[in-house]
């Protein structure tokens, strides 16, 4: 962790042997801003030990959280008093404000001791839209909210929060999940409607249940949430990350390899294991592991009437957007095309460029939109210097770079390292050569 390096990558060699992906990081976010809803002792295993989680959990140790780290990924936290001051503080303001998942904490603050503060985001990463959504919905149990421009943070506030019909105005992850830790302990019944129903955030309201929270209506769009008293300790697992487990399916067609992915949570996995199939990637899935046997070819499926595959992204349960970039440069070694849409978020594609450069054959349509045409490895891809913009085309271009030939450098890897834990040691166990500057 620390400053950014570089990667140097020797690809062209084909990978072997099995690997376990780490905890998710997106449940993780949530989970921990839950312990704060209770005085009493939460431990959770298979949390990843990479730099935007334990830079989450610093910053409940400054609020004055008891942690205990018992083991890799495995903590207890106790939060018998919160320290508000620090909330108040420039060290609150420059930790939180480079982490998207600390705004989380303003709802189980509220919920828990009437107030809460939320550091304004850095607004390129959140963009204006996203924090209205949590506010609309906090406001709807009875939060009061304020900017307090000297601190540059929102303060929130209520006496009692009260149970009410909350219609999402997106279908928000991180959204759904502050307010869903805000009205656990609301007086009278919350409605969520529109509410995101991804697995961590049924996740969190299975561990709320076990805390003693009223949750019903978990993974549907429409929650209710009998609201009571307090909470109480409990134990809870992470998931593992789904988003590894896409990214490992791809690199082992990409390579070549024969790679067994263990203990996925299959039933978690939505449509990601029939996404790659329509790519023609085999997978067997052997009680919960999945095997990716080794693939000289895959030809990408067309539909029914012959028209060209498109892929694209959707709120849960459909395709999961951060698997997009690991689709799109799958696809680039594939037989066939494919129309690669990315919905929801903008920018994420223009990675596509590095590829380009490494003789690929993409057409980028719009920022939104690129197409496809798979080599069959008639061309394998060239090696290059890249740069990594963000976590998950950091790994389609790390992906990349295993399956080129010649050697790689891939600068800027902290964006990799923030999602990805340990992904060097692990990926050379399997044979890459994958050296850190």
């Amino acid at each position: 962790m620390g400053a950014s390096g570089t990667f140097i990558v020797k690809g062209g060699k084909p990978l072997k042997g099995s690997i376990e992906p780490q905890g998710a990081k997106n449940e993780a976010l949530q989970i921990l801003c839950a312990v704060v809803l209770t005085a009493e002792k939460v431990d959770i295993s298979n949390i990843p030990e990479i730099h935007d989680v334990l830079r989450l959990i610093d910053i409940l140790k400054d609020l004055g959280v008891k942690v205990h780290h018992k083991s890799r990924g495995h903590f207890v936290f106790e939060a018998k008093e919160i320290n508000f001051d620090y909330l108040q503080s420039e060290d609150f303001r420059m930790s939180a404000g480079r982490l998207r998942g600390s705004i989380m904490l303003m709802g189980a603050l509220l919920a828990r001791f009437g107030k809460g503060y939320m550091p304004r985001p850095g607004g390129d990463k959140i963009g204006r839209r996203r924090l209205d959504t949590h506010f609309l919905g906090l406001q709807k149990l009875g939060a009061k909210i304020e900017v307090d421009s000297v601190h540059q943070l929102y303060y929130g506030h209520a006496k009692n929060l009260q149970g009410a019909f909350v219609h999402m105005d997106e279908i928000s992850v991180t959204g759904t999940a502050n307010v869903v830790l805000a009205a656990v302990m609301a007086k009278g019944t919350t409605q969520i409607y529109n509410a995101a129903c991804e697995p961590y955030v049924q996740q969190l309201c299975r561990m709320l249940n076990h805390m003693g929270a009223k949750i019903s209506g978990i993974g549907s769009n429409l929650l209710t949430i009998e609201g009571v008293s307090s909470l109480g300790g409990c134990k809870h697992r992470i998931l593992p990350d789904m988003i590894e487990v896409g990214s490992f399916i791809g690199m082992a067609a990409m390579t070549q390899s024969e790679i067994t992915i263990k203990n996925v949570g299959y039933q978690h996995l939505g449509i990601i294991p029939s996404v790659f199939e329509k790519l023609g990637i085999i997978l067997v899935k052997n009680g919960d592991d999945l095997i990716i046997p080794q693939q000289k070819s895959y030809e990408i499926d067309t539909f029914m009437d012959g028209g060209i595959l498109t892929v694209y992204d959707a709120p849960w349960p459909g395709f999961t957007p951060d698997l997009i970039s690991v689709i799109l440069v799958t696809a680039t070694q594939a037989k066939g095309s494919v129309l690669i849409h990315q919905k929801m978020f903008e920018s994420r594609l223009f990675f596509t460029d590095k590829l380009i450069d490494m003789g690929a054959q993409i057409i980028l349509c719009d920022p939104h939109r690129a197409t496809v045409i798979g080599l069959d490895r008639k061309y394998p891809l060239r090696a290059i210097s890249m740069s990594s913009p963000d976590i998950r085309a950091g790994v389609a271009l790390l992906i990349a770079a295993l399956s080129a030939e010649g050697t790689s450098h891939i600068h800027n890897i902290e964006q990799i390292d923030r999602g990805y834990e340990r992904i060097d040691e692990r990926l050379n166990a399997l044979g890459a050569s994958i050296q850190r500057l």
